[in-house]
């Protein structure tokens, strides 16, 4: 189970459909980020564990010391403008963490 909620300056998001529960683009929502001019050329991810907030205690039906992984996700266009935040807080009992990123 996680929880995901993104930010999205309104500057890009208006007039797109992202607010709507399906974003209509036939590539999602990166689609309409690059139709925007906004190509993901980097990404930056900072993962953190800790101890659930009441409220995610909630909405993701966890029991009493159940930890969850906190990642707040960036994605950066090639002039290193930071055009959508994410933050995924996940059940740390019921996920982990792959990155099977290339090097250059």
């Amino acid at each position: 189970m996680r929880r995901v909620t993104t930010w999205i300056p309104w500057s890009i998001a208006e007039g797109t459909g992202l607010l709507q529960e399906e974003v209509p683009h036939q590539y999602g929502i990166h689609g309409v980020f690059e139709d925007k001019g906004h190509v993901m050329t980097r990404l930056r991810e900072e993962v953190a564990g800790r101890m659930p907030r009441p409220d995610e205690v909630a909405a993701l039906h966890m029991s009493p010391g159940v930890p969850v992984l906190d990642v707040l996700h960036t994605s950066l266009d090639a002039a290193g403008v930071a055009y959508e935040v994410t933050r995924f807080v996940l059940r740390a009992d019921y996920g982990g963490l792959l990155y099977d990123t290339p090097v250059e």
